[in-house]
């Protein structure tokens, strides 16, 4: 039996409305718009009712199946509409056979923002999802500050995940963790990643001309640099892309996380306000190859281009109220702190469900309602089939014999009993293979604390999970 010994979370483990002109798109104009909504995606909870609003309300588009994209003159040099826009080592993607649904997780980067050694951590965390049948989509936003277990990793943040993955070079790399971990969090598979690093954003912003913003109320906002804070004053401003961005991400206001949408909201607004004009779309246009390569740039996916185009255009064909937005919010998490004194928020797993689940129900009259099977905790459990050793970490004689019997009432595989080597306060569970719904059940059933929850991967090990019995359990127990 391992010895319990926790890690730290950075050690190594084992209606069409009115057209104000028409225009076709050319392929470049639309490779360049479906990158653009991936950078919003990174940095907005709307992207979808944007993407619709813009399309539907400026434009009359030609479909991407019209255009003879491979055959296009018009992309630059060396563009392959077929491959993804990622690196060598970057995770494979569940294909998207464009009928059924598709699952993203988008994530905005910014590496100036860490001032540590090594890869940057996540910004922002959104998991989009859209059901072409039902034509439904969704949007979930993940605060970066979420308690979680990180495969392989002991408990820690959300937003090290890609940091981790990428420090240790795994397979997949950060997105492969970071996408693993989502997947882990709200049992659903995700079939692509977006990663977006946020100075494509501010580029961007900054070759459009800025963003016209109304500013509800002075905010002093800090551009990434030293000396650049700026104060914003109550009204209609004109930002530039480094402002407009440090606007969006404003965490100091009474919401923090959780109030930025409205702000991010109105910048995206703004952006397509200014992309769809009459006067800036003959130059974007004129600009677009420069454009779409500054941009690719700032973006790794796997998905093609290909498969980027027509996942955009699915989307801008949904209706508005078609589109579900939900966020792990102050309702589904509480402040907390960590062992080593960070803030962190703890997931209320039933809580957080219950929003998933909101978010990807198919609810629409249009199309019938198609169900999106997620699973029930308690099925998913038993197919875990894990198995746990019990130790007394007391001097409460016949715990861990007692506790055992309660367990195996439970239903609970329960294949080892014994003392530990080491006495504790506070009841323990190691995981050790990866069984997310068995710990659930278990921190549930014997009131264990977030920070006594323990991921430490070991193939070798004769059980699943372990569990130290503490005083806390010994002092006070649901055992009958």
């Amino acid at each position: 039996m391992n010895e319990y010994n926790p890690i730290e979370v950075n050690q190594r483990p084992t209606q069409q409305s009115p057209k104000f002109f028409h225009v076709r798109m050319n392929p470049v104009l639309w490779g360049l718009l479906v990158v653009f909504l991936i950078i919003l995606a990174a940095t907005v909870y709307l992207t979808y009712t944007v993407v619709h609003d813009a399309t539907a309300a400026r434009f009359e588009i030609t479909t991407p199946d019209a255009l003879s994209l491979s055959e296009s003159p018009n992309f630059p040099s060396g563009v392959n509409i077929n491959a993804p826009l990622q690196s060598d080592n970057g995770p494979a993607p569940i294909p998207w056979d464009g009928a059924n649904r598709v699952t993203m997780l988008v994530m905005g980067l910014d590496y100036r923002d860490w001032e540590g050694e090594g890869p940057s951590r996540t910004d922002t965390m959104m998991l989009l999802t859209m059901d072409p049948v039902s034509r439904t989509a969704g949007i979930l936003s993940i605060p970066r500050d979420l308690w979680v277990n990180i495969p392989g990793f002991d408990y820690g943040k959300l937003n090290t995940a890609y940091y981790l993955g990428e420090l240790y070079n795994l397979p997949g790399g950060g997105p492969g963790l970071a996408v693993q971990t989502v997947e882990d969090i709200l049992g659903v598979d995700i079939n692509y990643y977006a990663q977006v690093d946020f100075s494509a954003f501010e580029n961007f912003i900054d070759e459009i001309g800025g963003v016209e913003v109304d500013v509800p109320y002075e905010i002093t906002v800090d551009p990434i640099g030293p000396h650049n804070t700026v104060i914003l004053q109550q009204g209609v401003q004109t930002l530039d892309g480094p402002s407009a961005l440090a606007y969006a991400r404003n965490r100091e206001t009474f919401g923090a996380d959780f109030d930025r949408a409205d702000r991010q909201q109105q910048v995206v607004m703004a952006m397509f306000d200014q992309i769809t004009s009459l006067g800036n779309l003959p130059k974007l246009i004129a600009n677009s190859p420069i454009i779409y390569n500054n941009l690719r740039n700032g973006i790794h996916t796997n998905m093609n281009l290909k498969e980027t185009i027509s996942l955009a255009w699915t989307v801008a064909q949904m209706p508005r109220e078609n589109i579900k937005r939900g966020l792990i919010g102050p309702n589904e998490v509480s402040m907390s702190m960590s062992p080593d004194g960070m803030d962190i928020l703890l997931p209320d797993m039933d809580a957080v469900r219950t929003v998933r689940d909101d978010v990807f129900a198919t609810t629409s009259g249009i199309a019938p309602v198609a169900t999106v099977y997620i699973g029930d905790p308690e099925e998913l459990r038993l197919n875990e089939n894990a198995t746990v050793s019990v130790l007394n970490a007391t001097t409460t004689p016949g715990l861990a014999s007692q506790t055992t019997n309660y367990l195996l009432d439970q239903g609970i595989n329960v294949l080892d009993t014994g003392n530990a080597s080491d006495k504790s306060d506070t009841t323990v569970i190691i995981d050790y293979t990866g069984k997310p719904y068995t710990v659930q059940y278990l921190v549930e059933l014997l009131n264990i604390q977030a920070n006594s929850i323990y991921s430490r991967y070991d193939p070798n090990s004769q059980v699943d999970i372990a569990i130290l019995l503490g005083s806390d359990w010994a002092d006070n127990n649901s055992m009958p």
